[in-house]
């Protein structure tokens, strides 16, 4: 498989991410303590979205932070180079917060792990919820989804990459073979 392809196209991804929303109402319609927390980078853009879906629908203006989890990666010594470090802004107390955590791929739970730890230095919310645009199985560590726009079954060998207008000028999904080490 040298030509990607696509999972989702764009109608796809935001027919997707209105039927996430329309889950979120359901469990959290009388929730006061709703905020919704994106992994930079992409789960940031799609936390954004799901914001603003959510706003209109509960008539609330819900938080929004931006999480970077670069610094509570497990893996610095194997990377080859240092990752990008992008901003956390999370401007709202979590204490007794309903968290739902965002981000585009689930992979191996290792980046919710991340995700996790870096939260709970910011405070302690009463839930966090986990809400992924796509599932691909291959968990190493016991993490699951709450919320799954669409769930892929892939060999190890290939990557699913999500792209997003506001970063990358379009929105879809694809599936392709991870580009090997040199």
């Amino acid at each position: 498989m040298d030509t990607p392809i696509e999972i989702l196209d764009r109608a796809q991804v935001g027919f997707s991410l209105e039927r996430l929303a329309s889950e979120i109402v359901e469990r959290h319609a009388q929730s006061p303590n709703l905020a919704l927390v994106g992994i930079q980078r992409r789960g940031v853009h799609l936390a954004s979205r799901l914001k603003e879906l959510l706003d209109r629908r509960l008539g609330m203006d819900i938080p929004l932070g931006k999480l970077d989890i670069n610094l509570y990666r497990d893996d610095w010594t194997t990377l080859r180079s240092q990752p990008a470090i992008n901003k956390t802004e999370i401007f709202f107390p979590l204490e007794d917060k309903e968290i739902i955590l965002i981000d585009d791929v689930l992979f191996t739970g290792r980046t919710i792990r991340a995700a996790l730890e870096a939260i709970l230095d910011f405070g302690r919310p009463r839930r966090v919820e986990l809400l992924v645009l796509i599932d691909r199985g291959h968990r190493e560590l016991p993490i699951h989804a709450d919320y799954i726009g669409k769930k892929v079954n892939t060999a190890l060998e290939e990557q699913v990459d999500v792209l997003v207008a506001e970063q990358d000028g379009e929105d879809k999904a694809v599936l392709q073979m991870k580009e090997r080490s040199r």
